[in-house]
C-alpha cells in the first residue's frame, strides 16, 4: 500500500462535501499539473490511503483520511466546455487529464495544522508538503511520515 496527500480548497471541495457524496466517494478531478496527473494515472492504486488536506484557507491542514476506490481514468471535466476544468486540447481518444475515486474513511478528530507540521519539520524530513515551492495538489507520503502525522491526532 502507498500513502498520499490530496490537497483541496475547502471552498471548492472540502471534506464535508465528500462526506455528503453517495457512498462518501467522489472523483478527485480538476488536477491540471502533469506531475500530479502522472501520479493519478500511473502510481495511485486501489486500496492506497491518503490524507485529505484543506489548503488556501484560514487554517490549512490535514482533516481526513481517504482510500482509493478506483484507479486512474480520464477526467470527464476536461471534455466539458461548461466546466472550470475544460481543456480543449484533451481528447477522449487521447485524454490528457486523469482522476481517481476517493472514499472518505473518516474525518480526523482534529485538524493537524500546517503550522503544527512545520513545527515538527525535523521529524518530517521527507514530507513533500513542507518542501519549499511544492504546490502539487497530489503528493506521495512515506509510511514513516504517515504514521508520525497520525500520531499527532
Amino acid at each position: 500500500m502507498n500513502y498520499w496527500l490530496f490537497k483541496s480548497e475547502p471552498d471548492a471541495f472540502g471534506v464535508d462535501d465528500l462526506s455528503k457524496k453517495p457512498k462518501q466517494t467522489a472523483a478527485w478531478d480538476g488536477v491540471r499539473n502533469y506531475q500530479a496527473r502522472n501520479m493519478l494515472r500511473d502510481s495511485i492504486k486501489k486500496g492506497d490511503q491518503g490524507f485529505f488536506y484543506h489548503s488556501s484557507c484560514e487554517v490549512p491542514g490535514v482533516v481526513g483520511i481517504v482510500s482509493i476506490a478506483k484507479e486512474g481514468y480520464p477526467d470527464a471535466s476536461a471534455f466539458d466546455p461548461k466546466s472550470d476544468y475544460y481543456d480543449p486540447e484533451s481528447k477522449r481518444e487521447a485524454p490528457r487529464w486523469f482522476v481517481v475515486d476517493v472514499k472518505l474513511e473518516r474525518k480526523l478528530k482534529r485538524i493537524i495544522t500546517l503550522e503544527e507540521l512545520r513545527e515538527r519539520a525535523s521529524k518530517l524530513a521527507d514530507f513533500a508538503l513542507l518542501r519549499r515551492g511544492n504546490r502539487l495538489s497530489v503528493m506521495p507520503v512515506s509510511k514513516k511520515d504517515w504514521d508520525f502525522i497520525l500520531s499527532l491526532e
